[in-house]
């Protein structure tokens, strides 16, 4: 048991925790656990957008085809095919787009999570106590 668990241990006993995080190993295992995270979301995203672009590249040879057939035929069902195939075609790019900013958003909140220190002072007494005090602070300042 290190000096640190020693010390910990009334505190431990009384908020009902166990002092796994003092333990490296248990530290270890949970940055590896964000690490694998930050991993899985960079190959989710990889695989969406080559998804995506296969998906556009194939749209747009598809509206090619059926505008070719739509002028030789002039049936107004080509032409109607032809329109909703290329509002697919406009809906997976503005997809692409918004993965795009999903994986930003992802990476400014993981950047935002870091570790971050706030200290609140809290003063407990009447307004002619803190008064008192703050007036002796300043004369043993002064000496």
């Amino acid at each position: 048991m290190t000096s640190m668990t020693k010390k910990f241990d009334g505190l431990n006993e009384t908020f009902n925790t166990d002092d796994d995080l003092l333990h490296p190993e248990v530290i270890e295992k949970k940055v590896e656990k964000i690490k694998n995270t930050v991993d899985d979301v960079k190959k989710d995203y990889d695989y969406t957008r080559g998804n995506l672009y296969s998906i556009i590249e194939k749209g747009q040879e598809a509206i090619n085809g059926i505008l070719e057939l739509a002028q030789e035929s002039e049936m107004p069902r080509a032409y109607e095919v032809a329109g909703q195939l290329i509002k697919n075609v406009a809906d997976a790019t503005d997809k692409l787009m918004d993965l795009q900013k999903k994986l930003k958003d992802v990476e400014e909140e993981k950047q935002s999570k870091g570790p971050s220190t706030v200290n609140n002072a809290l003063f407990v007494g009447s307004t002619a106590d803190l008064a008192k005090m703050l007036k002796d602070g300043l004369k043993e300042e002064d000496k």
